[in-house]
């Protein structure tokens, strides 16, 4: 080992510095990597929760199935057909009808207090 200017001047004292030096950077590098995979691993799990989230999750003693985004939506369908029926004039019992029948009378009441009131 050649000696440096911040050689201390004993082959034992020096060698055993960069031995420390070696293993605070071995150790370093170690928790580096740690840091990393911990990273690594939190993703994965996310990524698998996304994806039990859409493929759904079959029951199992205990814990209820759970349907897929895919299942869900077709269940969504029908109900959205139910919104959009109530949306439109049709056969009198839609939500649209009792708007436009009280929208009717609301004209006629004041229509009548307009004459009435000259």
């Amino acid at each position: 080992m050649r000696l440096g200017e911040d050689a201390t001047g004993v082959m034992a004292v020096d060698t055993l510095v960069v031995w420390c030096l070696a293993v605070v950077a071995v150790a370093a590098a170690l928790g580096l990597l740690w840091r990393m995979a911990r990273g690594v691993r939190r993703i994965v799990a996310r990524v698998d929760e996304v994806v039990d989230d859409w493929q759904g999750i079959p029951g199992r003693p205990g814990v209820p199935a759970r349907p897929g985004v895919m299942e869900r939506l077709d269940g969504i369908e029908g109900r959205l057909e139910s919104v959009e029926h109530e949306l439109h004039p049709n056969s009198g019992q839609s939500l649209r009808d009792a708007v436009d029948r009280v929208d009717v009378r609301t004209r006629r009441l004041t229509d009548d207090r307009d004459e009435g009131g000259r």
